[in-house]
């Protein structure tokens, strides 16, 4: 296992390009729909980067199943970027955009539930504990590594048993978010996924998204890596990585969790946008009915601006060729915990099943 993940390793250093410091550009820098000037407002976006709850790999929690995997360096690459993305939906649910976190003063309650929904032990939420297993109604081992399709498809389900958050998850299907689907699943407040392609040609559409909504999330496929991006300057993409091995954050002491290891403190990594898998999540808020439509009439209007250059489509009315739309309702859940992969081999060998856009 040691060999399989030095190995690992070794292809992340690869794919990316550690920052000692943000470039000095003209050009406005984006973070999640916020706009900095890089010359004036440099010490805002990096305490706004610092703010997003940063999921790593994680090493010596309890064993997944009580028999499982008690680390998910290798293979929870994935399903870390995914607890990110939901996590930010949270975040900007309760807390609102404009939070920030600061390691000095005391955060109010609703920070410290969404941080506990994501901890890595057995009974939180969205816990690498409870995707893993959820997973295996995917088709998916606990322990091997997962796409994103995968994970938008498990956290849909994980979200009925979330009583607190009361967040309606939708997935598209075949690159293309229908409306009239999303009206019955509303509304107190929406998390919807879009599983689409991209190229270097539709940078200015991610561009787009990552300026006026708060989401984005990509892997590259050679080797199975995740990252979630959050912003991009210049021809670059900001990310935060989840690669990085950290210990368990003890949660059974009954003391209070401590959440610096939970905040990225470094100057974050970029990306160029050619470094790009064709295989894309993109992630997107609605806190109500009206902010969906919003967001109709903006992707819209963009959409229509690149005719030739479409992510995704937005289409009005379920196609009638495609299955009946069944909302979802709470999946039986019955895991044994013995459903583990059975090599460390098998780490790199899965892909996630795309329908690649010709763009």
């Amino acid at each position: 296992m040691e060999a399989v993940l030095a190995k690992y390793e070794n292809q992340i250093n690869a794919f990316s390009d550690f920052l000692e410091d943000l470039p000095e550009v003209d050009e406005p820098v984006w973070i999640l729909g916020a706009c900095y000037d890089l010359k004036t407002k440099k010490s805002e976006l990096l305490s706004d980067v610092r703010s997003r709850l940063w999921f790593t790999y994680r090493k010596k929690f309890s064993p997944i199943g009580g028999t499982g995997p008690s680390s998910d360096a290798g293979w929870g690459c994935m399903l870390r970027c995914g607890q990110m993305i939901l996590a930010q939906a949270l975040v900007c649910r309760h807390l609102g955009r404009d939070w920030r976190w600061d390691p000095e003063k005391r955060q109010p309650k609703e920070y410290h539930r969404i941080l506990h929904c994501f901890l890595d032990k057995k009974d939180s939420c969205y816990s690498i504990h409870q995707m893993a297993q959820m997973g295996v109604g995917e088709g998916k081992s606990v322990g091997e590594w997962y796409g994103p399709n995968t994970v938008a498809q498990v956290l849909k389900k994980l979200a009925l048993f979330d009583d607190w958050n009361t967040l309606a998850v939708y997935v598209s299907m075949d690159n293309t978010v229908v409306i009239e689907d999303i009206s019955p699943c509303c509304w107190s407040s929406l998390f919807a996924w879009a599983l689409t392609a991209s190229t270097p040609s539709t940078f200015s559409l991610l561009s787009f998204f990552l300026g006026k909504f708060f989401i984005y999330h990509t892997h590259t496929r050679k080797p199975n890596l995740a990252y979630y991006f959050i912003g991009f300057i210049d021809d670059e993409l900001i990310y935060l990585d989840p690669h990085t091995t950290q210990q368990a954050v003890d949660t059974e002491s009954g003391s209070a969790v401590d959440d610096q290891s939970y905040h990225c403190q470094r100057t974050p990594h970029r990306m160029k946008i050619t470094s790009l898998d064709p295989s894309v999540a993109l992630g997107f808020f609605c806190k109500s009915e009206e902010d969906f439509d919003s967001w109709c009439d903006l992707v819209q209007q963009e959409l229509l601006k690149k005719r030739n250059l479409r992510m995704f489509e937005l289409v009005e009315k379920h196609p009638s060729h495609w299955p009946p739309f069944v909302p979802p309702t709470k999946p039986e859940v019955q895991t044994t915990g013995a459903e583990f992969i059975e090599s460390p081999d098998k780490l790199f060998e899965s892909e996630e099943e795309f329908e690649i856009l010709n763009v």
